[in-house]
C-alpha cells in the first residue's frame, strides 16, 4: 500500500492525457525549482526571519524545508519521482506562503501560490501518469495476450 502511494499513478488507457500529465508536471516542477526554489538556496537571514515571523519555532529548520521542498520537490515533479510526497510537500509549503505568508495581502498576491496549490492537489490524485520515474516501481503485471 506504501508503495502504490509512493509511486503509483492513476490507470488511464489514453497517452493524451498522460502527455498532458507529463507537460503539466515538467512545466510546473521546472518553474518551481528555478524560479523559486533555486533563489532561496540556501536560506538567507531575510528568509529564515520570515519563517520567524511567521511563528516557527526553529526558523532556520522551516526555511530549508521550505526552499527544498520547492526546489528538489519541484525537480522530482519535473522527472515524475516521488510525485505524491513531492506533491504534498510542495501543497504544505503553498498552503503556508497562501494562507500564512500572505495572510493580509491581496488575492493577487496569494493567486500563484494557490495556483500551484491545485496543481499540487491535482497531482497527489493522479501520481506521475505513464511517462514519469514512479512507473519504474510500481508492481510489474503481467501481461495476457489474446
Amino acid at each position: 500500500m506504501l508503495k502504490s502511494f509512493l509511486f503509483g499513478s492513476i490507470d488511464v488507457k489514453s497517452n493524451t492525457t498522460h502527455l498532458a500529465l507529463l507537460a503539466l508536471r515538467i512545466f510546473t516542477g521546472l518553474s518551481m525549482a528555478f524560479a523559486h526554489g533555486l533563489g532561496k538556496l540556501p536560506p538567507s537571514e531575510n528568509f529564515i526571519n520570515n519563517a520567524s515571523n511567521m511563528g516557527f519555532p526553529i526558523p532556520v529548520f522551516f526555511a530549508w524545508a521550505a526552499a527544498l521542498s520547492e526546489f528538489l520537490g519541484g525537480i522530482f515533479l519535473a522527472m515524475g519521482f516521488l510525485t505524491r510526497p513531492s506533491a504534498i510537500f510542495l501543497g504544505f509549503t503553498m498552503i503556508v506562503a497562501a494562507f500564512v505568508r500572505h495572510a493580509d495581502d491581496p488575492f493577487t498576491s496569494k493567486e500563484k501560490a494557490l495556483l500551484y496549490l491545485v496543481i499540487c492537489i491535482f497531482l497527489i490524485i493522479t501520481g506521475s501518469g505513464k511517462y514519469g520515474l514512479d512507473k519504474n516501481f510500481q508492481k510489474k503485471r503481467p501481461k495476457y495476450y489474446v
